[in-house]
Order: structure tokens, then sequence, then C-alpha cells
């Protein structure tokens, strides 16, 4: 399974993508295995271990059929979408063109190792702290009655998947430079805010006509 990446919206920086993965942490995970395609939208919690590799921490249901798969898969890659909109050619300076998309998403596969309860459990603790932190009564699972606490870890199943290939494809208007500036424009004009920053930064450098 490959993502179809043409020059222009190739990133292969691995910081670059696993910074994305930390803002958009919210993934779809799906395996392949002898019974098909199994799908799962859920949260991740990435690290890059002492060893330098990547890890995606995260948990399903274990009613979801899903977990029994994950670990025979013959395939696992967990998707992750960034801002997207749509780009109206009416934008454009140049004449004809057709309309399109830009979006920015980063793929990760891997092999998948299930968590004991100990992982699971400070999995639970660290999802809380980054989506609870600067709330007001922030939730812990540590505030939570044990028996409670051990009856849902009782019906999650955690797992790690230990990525062996990331795949980014920004798709930010980089085929037509001269129309980004444009598109940003016309982007923050829909508050698009989030995605015309992201064309800040992707931006290509324009090409210099000294020759050494």
């Amino acid at each position: 399974m490959t993502l179809y990446r043409p020059t222009h919206f190739r990133v292969d920086d691995e910081s670059a993508l696993l910074a994305f993965i930390e803002a958009h942490g919210f993934g779809t995970l799906v395996s392949a295995g002898a019974r098909g395609l199994d799908v799962s939208h859920i949260p991740f919690v990435p690290e890059r271990g002492a060893d330098g590799r990547i890890r995606l921490l995260a948990h399903v249901a274990r009613a979801n059929a899903q977990w029994e798969a994950l670990a025979g898969a013959t395939h696992v890659v967990a998707i992750f979408e960034g801002p997207h909109a749509y780009v109206s050619p009416t934008w454009y300076s140049e004449h004809p063109s057709v309309p399109t998309w830009n979006y920015a998403v980063v793929h990760a596969h891997g092999r998948v190792r299930l968590m004991d309860e100990a992982g699971l459990r400070a999995l639970l603790e660290r999802l809380s702290r980054i989506y609870e932190e600067g709330r007001p009564n922030a939730w812990r699972l540590s505030d939570q009655p044990g028996e409670y606490v051990a009856k849902m870890l009782r019906a999650i199943v955690g797992f790690e998947l230990e990525v062996e290939r990331l795949e980014g494809k920004f798709k930010l208007s980089q085929n037509r430079p001269a129309e980004i500036p444009r598109v940003i424009a016309a982007l923050e004009a829909e508050g698009q805010s989030e995605l015309a920053g992201l064309m800040r930064l992707h931006t290509p450098k324009p090409k210099s006509n000294i020759t050494p």
C-alpha cells in the first residue's frame, strides 16, 4: 500500500511528519488480514523512543474485533489528516484552470504490539493529560474510583504501532507557485486560516538565477 505523492507535494522530513501527527492525533487505523480490511477512528499518542524509532500508542474497544486481527495483520497503516479545503479556479490569475482541493495527510505504516494493563493505564493517563490540559476541573484517571477504572480497563485494548515507514503528502498549490498568495488570501477570507498558514510554511523557495 503506497500513497500517490507527486514530487511537488511530497514531504519526507520525519521530524515534520511527527510534528504533524502530534498536532492532528485523531487518526484512522486500517489493518488488512485474512478476513479483509478493518477500520477504526481513534486518537493516537506519538512518541520517539530512545532507539530513535517512532511509535504510535492507541486503544480500541474490546468489543471491536479489529484488535484481535492487529497482531497478525499483513498490513497496518494509521492515517492522519490535517486542514483541507476546496480551491476555486476563480482565485487564479491564469486561465483556463480547474477546481482542486488542498490538503495535508500523513500515512504511518508499521507493525502492532498489544499492551499489557500497565501500558494501557499509562496511555490513558497520557491521553487525559494531553486533552484535559488547561481545562478547569480537569479529568484525571487517578481521581476516578478504583473499581470503575478496573472495569474500564477490561473494556478496552491498548496497542503500540511501531512505525516502519512514514509518507507525507502536503498538496498546497506548490505546483502553481505564482498563484499561492491569491489562494492564501482567498482561504483566509473564507475562514480557512490553518490551511493558509500551512501553505505559507510550504511555499516553494524561488529558484536562484545565480550560477556558480
